[in-house]
């Protein structure tokens, strides 16, 4: 009958067993062989997959340097101070982004595509974009509660993203020592809780990732979290290129001194003979008897013998010394180089800018230019304009009409 347990099922339960499934195989002796417990496989699987904690210092220090660069970018972006602290690098699943980070919020992918192989994802709060990009289009940061993100929003994210994972690729670059590049981001307003397909976004969110969590400062507008999610065999390739940078370099073995061969007896010499003086003819030495003082006789040199003369090549050589003489200086040497040095430069051509005025204006109100649009200079009318060479103001000078052409008639000097 249906809804009734069967002998096999009822002593089953009796014996502490489960009672087995109609569609479960089972073996030859009839019974349904026990399965191992999903989690403690997958447990298994995650701990053969895991970083070391050497291995997460490493990364971690990696990622410090990086997103230190990035600030400076970010910095340069919003011109508001900001502060990424020390990361916190540790392992992470879907459910853990999930259940950990304020939904919905902006997953930014960044693909490497020269020097490291691999996809890593940013994750900012949608409210963090918001002041980001609005600090980026001139706003102020704070009213922002009833906007919108949009698709402006996400592009400029992602231009901002761009520059700031550019200037980290640089840093990698010189830490790594290795050329590393980037494709451009791709940003993508996500609801985790949502979500149906993590592997819409990466394949690597599936299964155990490396998060580097951050705290980001960004003046007195944020104070929050952001992540960054790395493949686990991205975290240790990078992890054996930063060990590799690290290794000393083994300093060059020194050469080897020459070897000196022993002079044979007898054997000729085939060094070069020195360039020096013409070698005089040997002297002719006389014997000196008992008692008698030492005497040189140099033959054919047109030389008398004199008493207690040293020995040829032992005295000073005949030298012809003469006082220096000096050319004076003229007063006018400095005037005429000076004069020489201008006209070398006299036919470089240089770029004469003519100025009306000046004002600044934020992107917003630059988008809303269209034909007609007034723009209000800094410069009273009938104020003398700017002449600028090369960008630096040189004079002063009024605005003439030659035929049909404007031209600038120059009232002043500018020292």
């Amino acid at each position: 009958m249906d809804g009734m347990l069967s002998q096999d099922e009822i002593n089953a339960l009796l014996s502490g067993g489960i009672p087995p499934a109609d569609d479960a195989p089972a073996d030859a002796s009839g019974s349904v062989p026990d399965a191992p417990p999903a989690d403690a496989a997958s447990a298994d699987l995650g701990d053969q997959e895991d970083l070391t904690e050497e291995e997460k210092d490493a990364v971690g220090e990696v990622a410090n340097i990086s997103m230190g660069t990035s600030a400076t970018t970010l910095f340069s972006l919003v011109n508001r101070k900001v502060n990424i602290t020390t990361p916190v690098v540790d392992m992470a699943t879907w459910d853990t982004i999930v259940n950990e980070y304020e939904r919905p919020c902006v997953f930014i992918k960044i693909k490497y595509t020269v020097g490291l192989e691999g996809t890593n994802i940013l994750i900012l709060k949608e409210h963090d974009v918001k002041i980001i990009t609005d600090l980026m289009m001139g706003g102020d940061g704070t009213d922002i509660e009833d906007t919108e993100l949009t698709d402006i929003h996400l592009s400029a994210i992602s231009e901002a993203m761009n520059q700031m994972m550019g200037s980290s690729a640089t840093s990698l670059s010189s830490m790594l020592g290795r050329m590393i590049d980037i494709s451009p981001p791709e940003a993508d307003l996500v609801d985790v809780a949502g979500l149906e397909k993590q592997e819409d976004i990466s394949s690597f969110l599936l299964g155990r990732f490396v998060r580097i969590t951050f705290r980001m400062q960004i003046g007195d507008l944020v104070d929050s979290k952001i992540m960054q999610l790395y493949p686990i065999d991205f975290a240790k390739n990078l992890y054996d290129y930063f060990m590799d940078s690290q290794e000393p370099e083994a300093p060059p073995a020194p050469e080897p001194a020459p070897t000196m061969a022993p002079p044979s007896m007898g054997a000729p010499s085939m060094a070069p003979p020195p360039m020096a003086a013409p070698t005089m003819p040997p002297p002719t030495m006389a014997a000196p008897s008992m008692g008698a003082p030492a005497m040189d006789f140099s033959m054919g040199m047109g030389m008398q013998p004199q008493m207690g003369a040293q020995p040829m090549g032992m005295g000073m050589p005949n030298i012809n010394i003469q006082p220096a003489s000096f050319t004076p200086f003229s007063t006018d040497v400095n005037a005429l180089q000076t004069q020489e040095n201008i006209s070398l430069i006299k036919d470089v051509p240089l770029e004469v800018t003519v100025e009306l005025g000046r004002t600044s204006k934020a992107i917003s109100d630059i988008l809303d230019f269209a034909p007609g649009t007034i723009i209000e200079l800094d410069k009273i009318a009938g104020e003398p304009v700017d002449v600028l060479v090369n960008g630096k103001l040189v004079a002063k000078g009024e605005v003439v009409v030659i035929e049909e052409n404007f031209g600038v008639r120059v009232t002043e000097i500018i020292n």
